[in-house]
């Protein structure tokens, strides 16, 4: 049909950053909130809390983008390096790779003689052949080269946006334990509307995704208060 537009899939960079961000804000809300309800029980100074906790949020973002973008790199070269070794039997030993490539359209439901067509038509052409094996045997698909640092962006991001919420509370708080206090109810708040659209995007029950990403940040703060508080008072 003449001036048809061709259809773009953008569903892989969909999920790929919604991932990021998902890692992102997830730590930052929950680890810098923890940090904050720790050093609250333990000093008397709101500012020592938001010093302390700004430097978490920038030295967290830094290793979080570090660590996705060395996960993007990885799968990367694990990719190049599956493509290598197909390629290497491919013109080594094509006729096992033939019967793998039949195996794999017979678990599909074509019958024989179509199979036969079929394997011939695909083999035909070492590249065509070679990106059947990736995405059919092995289930992988090409990564893109520029989402390591994507991810690495979007993580980073993720996270501060995160941490800057639990510490927002003590800027505008007169002691610690006021800052605690705030703290807690923006963060908890957060982290139940975050775990809601999380688990329903996921198409996990979204109530019971709320409540467990509030608890866990909960636990980590109460956790982390208790420990501070107890080597204060030794």
């Amino acid at each position: 049909m003449s001036g048809a537009h061709p259809h773009t899939e953008d569903h892989l960079t969909s999920s790929a950053m919604l991932q990021d961000i998902v890692i992102g804000l997830s730590d930052g809300l929950t680890v810098p909130f923890a940090l904050a309800a720790g050093l609250s029980g333990a000093v008397q100074s709101s500012g020592l809390v938001i010093t302390a906790g700004l430097a978490e949020v920038v030295a967290g973002s830094i290793a979080m983008g570090l660590g996705g973008y060395l996960a993007g790199r990885t799968e990367i070269e694990h990719y190049a390096s599956e493509l290598a070794r197909e390629h290497r039997e491919v013109l080594e030993v094509p006729d096992r790779e033939r019967a793998e490539v039949d195996e794999l359209l017979a678990e599909m439901g074509l019958s024989p003689a179509t199979r036969a067509a079929a394997v011939h038509e695909l083999t035909a052409n070492e590249e065509q052949w070679v990106q059947f094996m990736m995405r059919y045997e092995l289930g992988l698909e090409k990564p893109d080269p520029k989402q390591a640092p994507k991810s690495a962006a979007t993580i980073s991001i993720a996270y501060a946006v995160g941490g800057l919420i639990p510490l927002s509370a003590y800027f505008v708080t007169d002691s610690p334990a006021q800052g605690l206090l705030w703290s807690a109810v923006i963060t908890l708040v957060c982290l139940l509307v975050f775990g809601y659209f999380k688990s329903r995007m996921t198409g996990q029950p979204p109530v019971w995704g709320a409540f467990k990403m509030a608890g866990t940040g909960a636990l980590a703060a109460a956790a982390a208060f208790f420990v501070a508080r107890q080597f204060d008072q030794s």
